[in-house]
């Protein structure tokens, strides 16, 4: 950050100045949105998207500050999908209740401030494997299963919309393509249309399974 002086080469602001307080509060409080493993660094894109919501936080006009202050991020990526970029954003799974609430207006919020972005928010969930004794378990939690937390990502990645139904098609060569239906009253909704191949790209990335994803009918 600069300030403009009289002379043609510009000077960083004072370490005191007013400007860098502000800024260093301002970074300060957005790292705390942020809950990294073992003490890793966040990225500049974490940083990013920590201070867009602690912008929405603490903006005057915004009338999801108040569920925005519960949400925190554990990672956040830019994933390619054609011809844009996709933003997704990763939650800690006690917090992503927070993030459910405004799901849809927080999507919007951060579209504004991450221009061509399609913006992604994803839970962050843990397999169990089935011969995994952990923590004195002696059976595994369904929602620790691969099944289980496949169609967990499948709700979060589509949110704000939501799946009226699924059908899976096997290929002659064994593979599978499972074709998702969305709730047809969200088709000209946010842009949801132009999002559906954004959904098919950030699902296998993050599950390395086929989806085609279309709305039902109406």
């Amino acid at each position: 950050f600069w300030l403009k002086s009289s002379s043609k080469t510009p000077k960083p602001f004072s370490r005191l100045s007013p400007l860098y307080i502000f800024h260093f509060a301002t970074m300060l409080n957005a790292r705390k949105k942020i809950l990294k493993e073992k003490g890793a660094q966040p990225t500049d894109l974490e940083l990013e998207v920590a201070k867009a919501l602690f912008d929405i936080e603490v903006s005057p006009s915004s009338d999801i500050k108040a569920d925005v202050r519960d949400v925190l991020i554990c990672k956040a990526e830019d994933m390619e999908v054609k011809n844009r970029i996709a933003l997704v954003v990763h939650v800690p799974f006690k917090a992503f209740k927070s993030v459910k609430k405004i799901q849809g207006r927080l999507i919007r919020e951060l579209e504004k401030k991450f221009n061509k972005k399609h913006v992604i928010f994803v839970a962050k969930r843990t397999m169990m494997d089935k011969n995994t004794v952990k923590n004195g378990l002696k059976f595994r939690p369904r929602n620790r299963t691969l099944t289980s937390v496949h169609e967990s990502i499948l709700e979060d990645v589509v949110a704000p919309s939501t799946i009226v139904g699924k059908r899976t098609r096997i290929s002659v060569d064994g593979s599978k393509l499972l074709k998702v239906f969305l709730d047809p009253k969200d088709k000209d909704k946010e842009n949801m249309e132009s999002k559906l191949a954004t959904f098919s790209a950030v699902y296998k990335k993050l599950t390395t399974k086929d989806a085609h994803f279309t709305f039902g009918e109406a």
